[in-house]
């Protein structure tokens, strides 16, 4: 059960390297109208009606910009990670790569890096969605509005769990004792060391 312990974490951090390489193509943010803009956007297409069109497109155009009303505070359209952070998206992207190969290689037993190291890239790559979340990209706050959809969740969750599966790995193997070590402990405390 001990040796379970450091592939179970190493599969964490595998699952959540390839879940934050998905989540950077997932909607990040969502595109919302705001009051001002559905007003700015009803004055434009009225101001453009009366200079240009005719009483019957006046009328239409009328009807149409009061309907603009009814769309400030939805959701127009989202925008992943890939499409409004141009550079964010590309090193997210190679810290996960990074994170995943070292993850399976260390399953496989073929790589030297250890779980701090895998653990190092996730809270690097926390840092950068934190960042993202926090400072996000600018919108034209008088009409358009930008607020966090799931996909950065996705990203923020999945760095965690980089970071929880090189932690437990390694703390699972630091803390599963080897023979010699139990062998030194128990002749320490009984006095008696087993015969070689």
């Amino acid at each position: 059960m001990a040796e379970d312990r450091p592939r179970t974490g190493g599969l964490i951090a595998a699952v959540g390297a390839a879940v934050l390489a998905v989540s950077v193509f997932q909607p990040w943010y969502a595109l919302k109208l705001t009051a001002s803009g559905a007003a700015s956007a009803q004055q434009a297409l009225n101001n453009a009606a009366q200079q240009f069109g005719n009483a019957a497109f006046q009328s239409q155009a009328q009807g149409l910009g009061n309907r603009f009303n009814a769309l400030a505070g939805h959701q127009l359209a989202t925008l992943s990670a890939h499409q409004a952070l141009k550079y964010v998206s590309v090193v997210l992207l190679i810290l996960a790569a990074i994170a995943f190969a070292s993850a399976l290689s260390r399953l496989a037993g073929a790589s030297q890096a250890s779980g701090d190291q895998i653990a190092l890239i996730g809270l690097i790559a926390t840092l950068c969605v934190l960042f993202r979340m926090i400072a996000r990209p600018a919108a034209e706050e008088e009409v358009l509005s930008l607020s966090l959809s799931w996909g950065s969740w996705l990203a923020l969750g999945s760095s965690l769990a980089i970071i929880v599966g090189g932690l437990w790995s390694d703390h699972a193997r630091s803390t599963t004792p080897s023979a010699a070590t139990l062998d030194k402990t128990w002749g320490g405390l009984s006095g008696w060391t087993p015969e070689a």
